[in-house]
């Protein structure tokens, strides 16, 4: 594939799914491998809100100049299996420094001898994040995982489902929330390309545009070692309901039983 028709496509499919969140302690699109056999990988999501919420609504405080850091460890059972812990921090004034919730993250992929043309995984993420961090403590994140390398270029794509079981949103349907992300190989270590987070709200109820969630990122992914996993971008929101001007890193590395 040339540079020309990787573009292309990049920027098409970025095009296609705006049209259509997740919150912000992990801001991340998946692919679709999961960690390895006995192998365990932590990683540090950190990010910062240059201009988000701020005034507390629906009883969540502010985002709004406030660090968001999130601690993930995953370990691989088998060469499909993985389980994954969050355990989500905020650090910001006015009393937004605190624990704010854990999860767990099952996940299954769909095994490399079936020889699919395409990565596969599955993915089941349940947990609690108190009341004034979150329009709902307890929720379901349904997401289904799709990508594939082409060349230098890399695609995947996350159409999630979110569900509420206890908070504001209890009695609403599932909430559509895709993420896409599109990277292109510079070099054999630095890998460029945009990810788009988005929340359009359930699909049997869609709110109008304004109140949708729309975010696109710049990111650059750094692979200097199999141990070692970095990535970090600047986004912006483009509606009023969407945090505007966040930057986050992502640093990961995995721990091999031997």
């Amino acid at each position: 594939m040339s540079k020309k028709e990787a573009l292309t496509c990049s920027i098409f499919l970025l095009l296609f799914f705006s049209a259509f969140s997740q919150d912000n302690y992990e801001i991340q699109v998946y692919g679709s491998e999961t960690v390895a056999k006995n192998a365990t990988m932590f990683e540090l999501h950190s990010n910062y809100t240059f201009d988000g919420q701020k005034e507390a609504k629906n009883g969540v405080l502010p985002t709004n100049h406030v660090f968001h850091e999130t601690i993930e460890i995953t370990h691989g059972w088998n060469d499909f299996f993985e389980t994954g812990f969050y355990f989500f921090n905020t650090i910001g004034n006015d009393h937004r420094t605190t624990y704010v919730g854990s999860h767990i993250r099952p996940r299954v992929m769909a095994p490399k001898n079936w020889n699919w043309p395409f990565g596969a995984s599955l993915s089941l993420e349940f947990g609690y994040q108190k009341r004034e961090y979150s329009e709902d403590d307890w929720s379901l994140e349904i997401r289904p995982i799709i990508d594939k390398q082409m060349g230098e270029l890399y695609v995947s794509l996350n159409p999630t489902f979110d569900k509420s079981f206890h908070g504001l949103n209890k009695n609403e349907g599932y909430v559509f929330s895709p993420n896409v992300k599109a990277a292109y190989n510079i070099t054999k270590i630095i890998a460029a390309g945009f990810e788009y987070y988005g929340s359009i709200g359930p699909l049997n109820n869609i709110p109008p545009l304004v109140e949708q969630q729309h975010q696109l990122f710049f990111a650059i992914d750094l692979d200097w070692s199999p141990d070692w996993e970095f990535n970090c971008g600047y986004g912006w929101g483009f509606t009023q309901s969407t945090d505007n001007g966040i930057l986050k890193v992502i640093l990961g590395y995995r721990l091999h039983k031997h």
